[in-house]
Order: structure tokens, then C-alpha cells, then sequence
């Protein structure tokens, strides 16, 4: 495995945490559909939150609608109609993204809810 992919990984499983330490109930971790991957599937209430994880070693994002382009966009919208469809589930949705900044041996992580809507 890459050292990118491991780090991405990393940052995913720091995401992970942050959500469980702040009442969300993971239910799926790198959920596949045709050529969409959801990193994480969570839970908060009534929500089922689909989340995206960015993570970097090192700079900023200045914008988080440039991190993630249309194309993503409709294939985590894409796989969470599946998910939800394959669970029979009856939920809002809500799309957030986490991003994770390594600076040093610290891990900078923010948590952007509703970071955009499906279309």
C-alpha cells in the first residue's frame, strides 16, 4: 500500500474518532457502489450522515466546494441512494466533510456539516 493511501487511512480513522467522540454512531466504513466510495457512513438522531474525509500532510483548503468536485458529488449522492435503498431505510440525509491536516505530529481536523447538497 502507498504511503499516500496509508495516510488517507489515517486521516479516515482520525475522522472515525472525532465522530464517535461527538455521539455519532458509525455504521459503515468505505462503502462501495459501482465507482463510488463513501468513507464514512454515520448516524446522529434521526440523520444518516454521509461523510467525506480529506486529509493532508501539510497546506490548507481555502474552499471546501473546490475539494470536492460535481463528479464526487453525484457518486457519493449515487452511493447513498444504494445505501440507503439496500437498507431500507427511511432517513433525512445530510452530506458533511471532514478535513484532516497533519502539521508536525498533530492532527488538525474540522468538521464541515452540510458542506453541499445533492441535486
Amino acid at each position: 500500500m502507498g504511503k499516500h493511501n496509508e495516510f488517507g487511512r489515517l486521516g479516515e480513522q482520525k475522522a472515525t474518532d472525532f465522530l464517535i467522540k461527538n455521539g455519532y454512531t458509525i455504521c459503515f466504513r468505505n462503502y462501495m457502489y459501482l465507482k463510488a466510495e463513501i468513507d464514512i457512513v454515520a448516524k446522529k438522531g434521526k440523520e444518516l450522515v454521509i461523510v467525506e474525509v480529506k486529509s493532508r500532510t501539510s497546506g490548507f483548503f481555502e474552499d471546501i466546494s473546490q475539494a470536492i468536485p460535481a463528479k464526487k458529488i453525484k457518486l457519493l449522492v449515487m452511493a447513498a441512494d444504494h445505501y440507503i435503498e439496500d437498507n431500507n431505510l427511511d432517513v433525512e440525509v445530510r452530506f458533511d466533510v471532514i478535513t484532516v491536516i497533519k502539521k508536525g505530529e498533530v492532527f488538525e481536523l474540522e468538521h464541515v456539516e452540510n458542506a453541499f447538497y445533492h441535486f
